[in-house]
């Protein structure tokens, strides 16, 4: 639309003339893009981007569309044919639009007194939730629905906790096969490394090309979680591959990840990640011909007359042997790829969007803090910490007030819902990862500002901008879960952790108005919910909440890696030193006394706040866990 239409001289000339033109960039901006798609989907019954509205001097919607073309054609009237008419309309029916655009405002300010929350919640809502995933799960290419696929993360974080409960192999296997095939496929960069937003078709051999910093962070999320699950290296090998291409390209000198790439280069899509037979062979030479059959490449090619490499056709053994590189063959195929990626690197690349988003930064973090945990290589909490040190510098007022955005130095638009989520979400894996009590602390700071800056008093659940944001036509509340878990979903999660981990009256009473505030609309569409239902666990299911208590924070603890090696989902894990007492009183005050017998380590094994007798072995720690 931006070619066919925005750069277009007379439909620039037309609009300039006679409107004023505002595009948005919905990253930086998600409350007026909720606020606006909401009114698209009033209006039209269907939303998508690009997303086209058009109002009046108040910011009121009275006429909303996605996509124009100039001209008419595949269907959608052209911007020529319906610019001039709203024109028309506007000169000779004023009265009208402004009253459509009063009463379409009304109704989305009225729709949030219609949310639902008379039910209480219950563990069947689990069951609901894995059966719509299970219905609409492709048996043979993994993944969820038909095509455009999308990796849909949280889908699978979810059924690695259901199977983790409730020894469910179905759901496991579909996490698996999920994993595998979007891996085989050409949604992932097998020259580069990092994943692409969606596929176009089923299989995930063509994905739309451009990739996201939030995919690959939730992704390395999930492929760590079944690494965690199943102890397969293959899974830890795919997400050490992923954080291998965010640390090279997308990460600035500062240690701040900047957002996304372009699908695009030099005005064709994928054009930077395509390649013939040909090119292969001018590049490898004799070695061309294992490359070619192995990246799945033929004379034909698979997209527009080149390839798009992929590793659907080489057997499970090569896979496997490819990931770990554990195989001479392997050995020498990445020696391969590494001449093709030099070759690649002289090619005009797709534009990187440097921009620094604070809750963007917030799920990388909370990926390389968890890699870290799982996989004992430093340089993942180093870049961790260093990311997590720069939004706190650059992106925090100093009325402690963090803003969302970063770029070339200037600091744009104050934080939003997600932000705030996201970036709470990043401390509690940080924290998890080295028992710094400072993480903990940030967490349950960005908690109870979130709560002062974002509750909806009236009817529960965290709208998506502050109070001391900008006054648009209504404050937006979203709950439901596309590309990525919202940010009332994740806030939820947040707030389950910290309730466990601290005991705080007013953390658990702000955990349980979001449990409310969402239940009914997940409800009425479980799989939508997915993020949402992580949290629900941590209320509805057991849970079990461990206190190591030692003389001195730096004191040598074996157990906790111990208990860090095993999937346990439900578990909170804090770290009591009498050298941090005070610090940990106030925190966690359900912990007080909890302190080292005769001055060796000492296990404290709570289950719902109800403590067991403390333990001093590791046997009867682990029988307790």
């Amino acid at each position: 639309m931006e070619r066919e239409s925005f750069e277009d001289q007379e439909v620039a000339d037309y609009l300039n003339q006679h409107f004023i033109a505002i595009k948005v960039d919905r990253e930086e901006r998600p409350d007026i893009d909720q606020i606006y798609m909401d009114a698209c989907m009033a209006m039209t019954g269907q939303g998508g981007w690009p997303l086209t509205l058009i109002l009046t001097p108040q910011g009121k919607p009275f006429f909303a569309g996605t996509y124009f073309p100039k001209t008419r054609k595949y269907g959608h009237m052209g911007l020529v044919d319906l610019l001039p008419r709203i024109v028309e309309v506007w000169i000779n029916e004023r009265g009208k639009a402004e009253s459509i655009g009063e009463q379409l405002t009304n109704a989305l300010r009225d729709a949030r007194q219609k949310e639902v929350r008379d039910q209480s919640p219950d563990s069947s809502f689990f069951t609901d939730l894995y059966e719509n995933l299970a219905s609409s799960f492709d048996e043979s290419e993994g993944g969820f629905g038909e095509a455009p696929k999308f990796p849909s993360p949280q889908n699978l974080l979810f059924l690695l906790r259901y199977h983790a409960k409730n020894h469910h192999e179905q759901a496991l296997s579909m996490v698996l096969r999920t994993l595998e095939k979007m891996h085989r496929g050409g949604i992932y960069d097998h020259i580069g490394g990092g994943f692409s937003r969606y596929s176009t078709d089923p299989k995930w051999l063509v994905p739309h090309f451009e990739k996201m910093l939030y995919d690959n962070a939730l992704l390395t999320h999930a492929f760590l979680d079944a690494y965690h699950v199943t102890q397969d290296p293959v899974w830890e090998g795919i997400a050490r591959h992923i954080l291998d291409y965010v640390l090279r390209d997308m990460c600035d000198d500062d240690g701040a990840f900047f957002a996304a790439e372009d699908a695009d280069s030099e005005g064709e899509e994928g054009k930077f990640y395509l390649f013939s037979v040909t090119d292969i062979q001018s590049i490898l030479g004799d070695d061309a011909k294992s490359f070619i059959r192995y990246f799945g490449m033929t004379e034909k090619g698979n997209f527009e007359g080149k390839n798009i490499l992929h590793l659907q056709t080489i057997t499970n053994q090569e896979w496997h042997d490819w990931v770990l590189k554990s195989s001479v063959a392997s050995h020498h195929m990445t020696e391969m790829v590494k001449k093709v990626f030099t070759n690649r690197e002289e090619r005009v690349h797709p534009f990187k969007d440097d921009k620094v988003l604070l809750g963007w930064n917030g799920l990388m973090i909370s990926a390389l803090a968890k890699a870290a945990r799982l996989t004992g290589e430093n340089h993942y909490l180093g870049a961790a910490i260093r990311a997590n040190d720069f939004l706190n510098k650059h992106l925090r007022g100093s009325d402690g007030r963090y803003y969302s955005r970063y770029r070339d130095g200037e600091v744009k638009h104050l934080a939003f819902l997600d932000d705030y989520a996201y970036f709470a979400w990043a401390k509690l894996e940080l924290y998890e990862t080295t028992m710094e009590i400072s993480y903990l602390q940030q967490a349950v700071k960005l908690a109870k500002a979130m709560e002062q800056l974002f509750c909806d008093q009236d009817r529960g659940g965290y709208f998506l901008s502050g109070l001391d944001a900008e006054t648009l036509i209504t404050r937006s509340k979203s709950w439901y879960e596309g590309a990525l878990p919202s940010g009332n979903s994740v806030a939820t999660y947040v707030l389950a952790k910290l309730a466990m981990l601290t005991g705080q009256e007013d953390i658990i009473a702000a955990r349980d108005r979001q449990i409310y505030a969402g239940y009914g609309e997940a409800r009425k569409h479980p799989s939508g919910y997915a993020f949402y239902a992580m949290a629900l666990q941590l209320v509805l299911w057991p849970t079990k909440e461990v206190v190591i208590a030692t003389k001195d924070k730096n004191q040598e603890d074996p157990w906790v890696t111990a208990i860090q090696r095993k999937f346990l989902p439900q578990m909170s894990l804090l770290h009591r030193s009498l050298d941090e007492e005070s610090t940990i009183n106030e925190i966690a005050p359900f912990t007080i006394g909890q302190n080292p017998l005769n001055g060796e380590p000492a296990a404290y094994v709570c289950e719902n706040f109800a403590c067991h007798t403390p333990v001093t072995s590791w046997r009867e720690l682990e029988n307790l866990l």
